[in-house]
């Protein structure tokens, strides 16, 4: 293998930490000669000494333009994977595989959904949004209405407060990231503050919760503190530039930044100020967080500081040894990352990742570690720091404090339990292969 060259004034590629973790500071310059890193085998080398080859689809007309584009069908792959694919009787997922995708925003076609009672066909021209209870005036608003209004965009993360929930097995599953991590995607929301909703209602100082309620057959309810509605809560009409997915609640969704996705209700057709919480289903049972020894959190809203690595990890392979980027995504539901850790030896050593701008609070940030892999066992996981000073555990503390699984899980869509935050962490072999270990 040839050696990685470095050119004059350029960042320098000392390591940082054990089996290869090479300063965050050599993706600042231009230093880095990939060609040398990648060998006399590598594809780059040479690329400029031999005239280009025509290809078929150089010599052809190609296809007409289509009003609304579709991924290459080279990308087939690229899909969500679903948890009820016949459509049977009960609730419906689909997971986001993180594994292909880059950058932070998820494409809306690719968006994590979760259904409990199918997708409603909703005529737009006929919803309605009605804001009542504890209020001055009770207000009705439609989706023309609410488009009439200031609108602001916020860039935001939504998880499912099940998603990762597989890691509470004693024994890790082998399986993508996509089927670990994929209930959780991060996008660009535009719509209407609440708050200004609220305001214009009149809500009684007395109503501290709010019960939101969707439009779907089952009318999920969640209460929401009047507080964060005062936060950054929106009436999400736009997704990423583009009306609502109606898997993921046209005509429009509440969008409460940071807290678990089922209290993000979608099909928003109702909300009522209250004195007190409702203690709805999904919040008394399905989404309930059970504790060692049997008790459980009255509520647990907010979604814990997290990351983990999409590149290299399961179901992906490294070819040959050479320099590699590892990595990932990390989010937290009270901040900013401030700061991602990455070890190449299971923890006994950690280098700081390089984090792509702009780092946007309660939304996914990509982290990327520069990193020369030897070709002899390694194992990867990272470890992510918000700007409050909250840091993501590693597994052993983690599951001290929340337990694990009592029964083996033997499948990712099997749901133990809830607010799963811990390192994922993956093993290279000797040959490239990677395997999901706990570390």
């Amino acid at each position: 293998m040839s050696k990685v060259r470095r050119r004059r004034g350029a960042p320098s590629l000392d390591d940082v930490a054990g089996n290869g973790l090479i300063n965050r500071r050599a993706l600042l310059g231009s230093g880095i000669s990939f060609a040398g890193a990648l060998g006399a085998t590598g594809t780059m080398n040479g690329a400029a000494a031999e005239p280009l080859a025509d290809a078929p689809w150089s010599l052809e007309f190609g296809q007409i333009t289509p009003a609304l584009q579709t991924p290459s069908p080279f990308e087939k792959d690229v899909t969500r994977a679903l948890s009820n694919p016949n459509g049977e009787f009960r609730n419906s997922h689909a997971r986001t595989p993180h594994q292909l995708l880059g950058g932070t925003v998820t494409p809306n076609a690719l968006h994590f959904s979760i259904n409990h009672c199918g997708i409603p066909n909703i005529d737009p021209a006929q919803h309605k949004l009605v804001i009542h209870g504890m209020v001055r005036q009770p207000l009705e608003f439609t989706l023309e209405s609410l488009s009439r209004y200031p609108l602001v965009s916020r860039m935001a993360f939504v998880e499912c407060a099940g998603n990762s929930a597989p890691m509470f097995s004693k024994v890790p599953l082998q399986t993508t990231v996509q089927m670990l991590h994929g209930l959780v995607s991060n996008s660009e929301w535009t719509g209407v503050p609440l708050s200004m909703l609220l305001d214009e209602a009149g809500i009684d100082p007395k109503g501290k919760w709010l019960i939101a309620e969707g439009a779907d057959a089952q009318m999920l309810d969640r209460s929401v503190p009047v507080k964060k509605a005062y936060d950054d809560a929106l009436i999400a009409i736009y997704q990423n530039g583009e009306r609502l997915m109606p898997g993921n609640g046209y005509p429009m969704r509440l969008l409460l930044p940071g807290y678990q996705g089922n209290m993000n209700v979608k099909f928003i057709r109702r909300i009522k100020v209250v004195d007190q919480p409702a203690y709805s289903y999904f919040e008394t049972k399905n989404y309930s967080q059970i504790l060692p020894g049997g008790k459980t959190w009255r509520f647990h809203f907010v979604m814990e500081v997290k990351s983990f690595i999409t590149h290299p990890s399961f179901g992906l392979s490294l070819k040959e040894p050479g320099l590699y980027a590892i990595s990932g995504v990390a989010y937290s539901g009270t901040g900013r990352i401030a700061k991602v850790l990455v070890s190449a030896d299971g923890g006994k050593s950690w280098g700081e990742a390089a984090l792509q701008g702009p780092i946007h609070e309660k939304a996914f940030t990509r982290f990327v570690m520069p990193w020369r892999w030897d070709g002899q066992p390694a194992t990867l996981l990272s470890r992510a720091i918000d700007d409050g000073g909250n840091v993501q555990p590693l597994r052993a503390e983690f599951v001290a404090q929340r337990g694990e699984a009592e029964k083996p899980v033997t499948t990712p869509l099997a749901f133990p339990n809830q607010h799963y935050n811990s390192t994922t962490s993956w093993a290279v072999d000797g040959k490239g292969e990677v395997k999901h270990v706990y570390a």
